[in-house]
């Protein structure tokens, strides 16, 4: 699936024992962040085959960001 670490992690706790609907994954896609849902992103990077971990910029569960490339981030629109 995901490389060892912090997405790894993230993703497990998602998919096995929270709402995965609940997440949402920002991803560069032809140079501009995408915004989807965790279930979404799975489906189209077809387990991260189209599209690897390394394109996720950031990962937020409702309003709070769990995993961001960017230090001190606070929203994903200022990116």
């Amino acid at each position: 699936m995901v490389r060892k670490g912090k997405i790894a992690e993230i993703f497990s706790r998602a998919l096995h024992s929270d709402n995965p609907e609940l997440y949402t994954v920002g991803y560069i896609d032809l140079g501009e962040i995408k915004k989807v849902t965790l279930v979404e992103f799975l489906k189209a990077s077809e387990n991260f085959q189209v599209i690897p971990a390394s394109r996720i910029v950031y990962i937020m569960k409702e309003n709070i960001t769990l995993y961001s490339k960017i230090k001190n981030r606070k929203e994903p629109d200022q990116i």
